[in-house]
């Protein structure tokens, strides 16, 4: 992945950039401090009952008050939203927003880095605070976006991005929301040697595919007693006690104040330290049951706070995710049936049939070359989700609160309590429906515009010059 580099013009430019810093410091706390009431609303709490006619005070960029209280405070401005539908800002978990922009165009895809095992790789820094994209997700309802990073079994950790912002550190929530474990196939491919053609020297018998398998199985289990090997000698140097250092400070650049007692820093091994500590949790990538089986036992017998990211076969093998409380990111629901024995209804049913089993779904669109574009479209899966016995309620919080839940940020977003991060959307109706519009929308309590190339394009072809009749 890239890194941000400063050119020489930039440099010359840097006292004027300075100066407007400056500025923007000192206006930017007179933002945060104004005080907001959103008037007469219909109110979606989310992890509560829905609140009609109901007030919600804004002040410091956190709910400060709901209901009654909220309508006796003083604000220093009131927007009416009568009519409207509140809900908390949407969450996409599991995408590559930010990471690339057209996919048929090399230099706008930052997605993957070489290597099969690279967890000090981290997303927050290659995310690209331009893309035409995020607008697009903004404009119907996404505040915040797990941008994941690419590439090998261990691709590194994803962070979580709020959809507004000038810089890369402005988008960047939390930098290390998760770090991503992509489980090896367990397909076979049965097809014979060919006969003709220059592919012969591609063909690999079944017993080979299996070899292949079980050293990728292998060299994860090595991977990780490396891993937890490495954070047993960090404590053993009595360094316990101290957070993991930054990859500056691993790479030997580290502050004269850290004191590692000539203990041996790896900035791989530092990178691992958060999910071997609980801190973070593993998103398993996998898809076939088998693949799934096998990735959910070994990641319980490591005891690791586990998502199952993708899921396409998870109702097979419901019961072991329920007995061990493993929340999938489901991105399959507009995907076709896989197993010809399958109704066409297979996959709009999974996740009533996975809710019906104690399993906590959220919805995602996945990694594929349409999964930052399409992320405006996850709502209509939960829609489709919630027609085929899907609870409503659970399509809400299947786009809130259980992202926020699975990414360790549920303290602060995902649903609409006193306290609690005020990025909130205004809508013209059930956000599931595919007729409603989003209207405002506010990220840590400041309203962001919801203007997308989308919209200009309107504009600009609706106000075409027409010939005289």
């Amino acid at each position: 992945m890239k890194t941000p580099s400063s050119s020489i013009a930039a440099q010359r430019a840097f006292p004027a950039f300075a100066v407007l810093g400056a500025t923007l410091l000192t206006i930017a706390p007179q933002l945060g401090a104004e005080s907001i009431r959103l008037d007469r609303a219909i109110v979606h709490t989310v992890s509560g009952p829905s609140l009609t006619n109901t007030a919600v005070l804004i002040r410091d960029g956190r709910i400060a008050a709901i209901g009654a209280e909220a309508s006796a405070a003083t604000a220093d401005r009131t927007v009416s939203l009568e009519g409207l539908h509140l809900f908390p800002g949407l969450i996409a978990p599991g995408t590559i927003l930010g990471l690339i922009e057209i996919d048929a165009i090399r230099p706008t895809r930052d997605t993957t880095e070489v290597g099969e095992f690279t967890p000090d790789v981290h997303s927050w820094i290659a995310v690209n605070p331009e893309s035409e994209l995020i607008p697009v997700a903004r404009a119907n309802g996404y505040t915040h976006a797990q941008a994941i990073p690419l590439g090998g079994i261990v691709s590194g950790h994803s962070s979580l991005i709020r959809l507004h912002g000038w810089t890369i550190e402005d988008l960047a929530d939390r930098r290390t929301a998760a770090l991503h474990l992509f489980w090896p196939s367990f397909s076979i491919n049965t097809s014979p040697r060919p006969t003709g053609g220059g592919r012969q020297d591609q063909w690999k018998s079944p017993e080979d595919q299996v070899r292949e398998r079980d050293l990728e199985l292998r060299k994860i289990d090595a991977f990780f007693d490396e891993a937890t090997a490495y954070a047993a000698a960090r404590r053993a140097a009595g360094l316990a006690a101290m957070p993991p250092l930054s990859i500056e400070a691993a790479a030997g650049r580290k502050p004269a104040s850290v004191e590692t007692n000539g203990f041996t820093v790896v900035p791989a091994w530092e990178s691992m330290l958060p999910v071997l500590n609980g801190e973070v949790p593993l998103f398993l990538h996998a898809d076939d049951y088998r693949q799934i089986r096998s990735g959910v036992e070994w990641a319980v017998r490591r005891k690791f706070r586990t998502v199952l990211a993708g899921g396409l076969d998870a109702i097979r093998i419901a019961p072991l995710l329920a007995t061990n409380n493993i929340p999938v990111a489901y991105e399959h629901v507009f995907t076709q049936p896989y197993y010809e024995t399958e109704g066409y209804d297979a996959m709009y049913a999974a996740p009533a049939k996975l809710h019906a089993a104690g399993i906590t779904v959220a919805f995602t669109e996945g990694t594929d070359r349409f999964g930052a574009s399409n992320i405006r479209n996850i709502p209509y899966a939960a829609a489709q989700a919630v027609a085929f016995g899907l609870p409503r309620i659970e399509g809400w919080r299947g786009l809130t609160l259980h992202p926020a839940r699975m990414l360790g940020v549920a303290d602060r977003l995902g649903s609409i309590e006193v306290g609690k991060e005020a990025s909130l959307i205004a809508v013209t109706g059930d956000i599931l429906d595919i007729r409603a519009q989003v209207k405002h929308l506010w990220i840590a309590g400041r309203e962001v515009s919801l203007e997308s190339r989308h919209t200009r394009l309107y504009e600009k072809y609706r106000n075409r010059p027409r010939p005289n009749p």
